[in-house]
């Protein structure tokens, strides 16, 4: 089966029911359908051909539904940009991937009107401006039936890397069809008309449950931007049982005043991922929600790959601590603790690099053969993440191989950040690594070394890292010193000798919201 056949029967199942919530506007299944299909053939008009790339930079909407639908039914693969990035790298997303559109929301289309000229092989950019509407009315309402193999591409969706450019993940049909069920196996079932509130896009994470809520006949409810106070106030209003955050979200909910003023009795699961989540916070929703937590880990490459639901989270169990754990591996997925260096599996309690596998990971990464090679092994994710499983199954998070930050859910790459600073005429060498912060569970820290502290002060440096790379991968503190960076024994430099101090008194090299 394919993700096109799944959408167009439950399209056709549920047309009367309510399937899409968005910017003051109720559509059924069968008006969401109808606008994908138009969409899709606005697509194909454009000489779109099964397999091709169109990039996409939006926010969450009724059009981002349109897309979304539309490219499972013209079989062309999505490849979300993501807002808060530089041009430079929305750049580098859609020409890597060799993508021939990009249809891009009104408000971020002065960020990407240069990049026709930069990349070759992009044709069209389609600008949903007052335009829009005209546009989609004026395409086919006939579906236009493209053949699709449960094996073509559906989504790239990108990561980062040690070298700081940014790797295509690439999920066939097949595969997104298989995380959708991994994702909601240990869940209450979802029943026609449950809602799905989305508070972040459905382009990138809170995607992962558009497509299983679609397909039972659900709701799918988009905010165009998350504010703690609406909400909450839509959890009620809509009788909302289902959400996916990142943990700043869950925290920014449960602090929220009058938090616990609202009715949430038709909640059945507020997932929180991307990022460990502190006890308070848990305990703190557990107090406003009731049990309907749950946490799950996993990586853009393999997700979901552990879980744990109320109230087992909060559960006392002989020789674990499920509160501190990302729970246990999914019953369609194999999970292991490897020896970092060779590959090869540990005993239970001992620590590793975590390695998992699934029919809902990646099939590679794109035109990156030998980042696939070094990431896939055997057919096993290496996650670079290193933990230890103890002899229930409860999979703790401990640090990370490869220095990531995760800061409110979004990975960032210490030497993408310290590439950006060297270029500051008065900065020698910097070091960038992650730090506690209590709003972001962890932020990056950079040391810059420098001939005269004069020369430079703090704001420049996350000025320039902003205006760069974006303000969500700025330095959150900026040392400048004249003293040489730490080095290890094998003369690379020390990030852990420079972060060890900020975290010491912790239990883990990991913070969380």
């Amino acid at each position: 089966m394919d993700v096109r056949f799944a959408m167009r029967r439950a399209a056709g199942f549920f047309s009367g029911h309510e399937a899409v919530v968005a910017d003051d506007r109720r559509l059924t299944y069968g008006e969401a359908w109808g606008r994908g299909v138009r969409l899709a053939n606005g697509l194909i008009g454009m000489g779109l051909r099964p397999g091709d790339r169109v990039g996409v930079l939006e926010d969450n909407g009724l059009h981002a539904s349109d897309f979304l639908l539309a490219c499972a039914i013209a079989n062309v693969v999505r490849v979300p940009l993501y807002a808060r990035n530089s041009p430079e790298a929305h750049a580098h997303m859609l020409g890597h991937t060799n993508a021939r559109v990009l249809v891009v929301a009104d408000h971020y289309a002065h960020e990407v009107k240069s990049l026709v000229d930069e990349l070759p092989d992009l044709e069209h950019v389609l600008v949903r401006d007052d335009g829009y509407e005209a546009f989609l009315a004026e395409q086919s309402a006939e579906d236009p039936d493209v053949p699709v193999d449960p094996d073509d591409n559906y989504i790239i969706r990108h990561t980062g890397g040690t070298t700081g450019k940014a790797k295509g993940a690439a999920y066939t049909h097949r595969q997104w069809l298989a995380t959708a069920r991994n994702w909601f196996y240990n869940y209450p079932p979802i029943e026609i008309g449950d809602g799905c509130l989305h508070v972040g896009p459905i382009s990138h994470a809170s995607g992962y449950f558009f497509l299983p809520i679609w397909m039972a006949g659900g709701r799918n409810i988009l905010m165009s931007a998350f504010e703690p106070g609406a909400a909450l106030t839509l959890l009620e209003q809509e009788r909302i049982c289902y959400l996916l955050g990142v943990p700043a979200v869950l925290s920014a909910l449960v602090q929220y005043p009058g938090a616990t003023e609202h009715d949430y009795s038709t909640l059945k699961v507020i997932c929180v991922g991307a990022a460990p989540v502190t006890d308070d916070t848990a305990l703190k929703a557990l107090d406003v929600f009731g049990p309907v937590l749950s946490h799950a880990y996993g990586q853009t490459e393999i997700v979901p790959v552990t879980m744990i639901n109320s109230p087992e989270w909060y559960a006392k169990v002989e020789g674990s601590n499920p509160l501190r754990s990302v729970g246990r591996p999914m019953p369609y997925t194999l999970v292991e603790i490897r020896d970092p260096e060779t590959h090869e599996t540990l005993p239970i309690g001992e620590e590793g690099e975590i390695a998992a596998k699934s029919d809902g990971q990646i099939s590679g990464f794109w035109n990156n053969p030998d980042a696939t090679v070094e990431r896939i092994v055997d057919g096993w994710v290496l996650t670079g993440d290193l933990g230890r499983m103890d002899e229930n199954g409860y999979v703790y998070l401990l640090d990370r191989k490869d220095d990531m930050i995760i800061s409110g859910g979004y990975n960032i790459y210490p030497a993408e950040l310290e590439n950006i600073i060297c270029e500051h005429p008065a900065v020698i060498a910097a070091a960038v690594f992650a730090i506690p912060d209590e709003r972001w569970g962890e932020t990056p820290a950079a040391v810059c070394v420098v001939d005269d502290v004069n020369k430079v002060v703090e704001q420049e440096i996350i000025d320039l890292c902003a205006n760069r790379l974006g303000s969500y991968k700025k330095p959150g503190k900026v040392v400048i010193q004249t003293d040489p960076l730490p080095l290890s024994p094998v003369g690379k430099v020390s990030r852990k000798a420079l972060r060890e101090p900020y975290w010491a008194g912790r239990e883990s090299r990991i913070s969380g919201n």
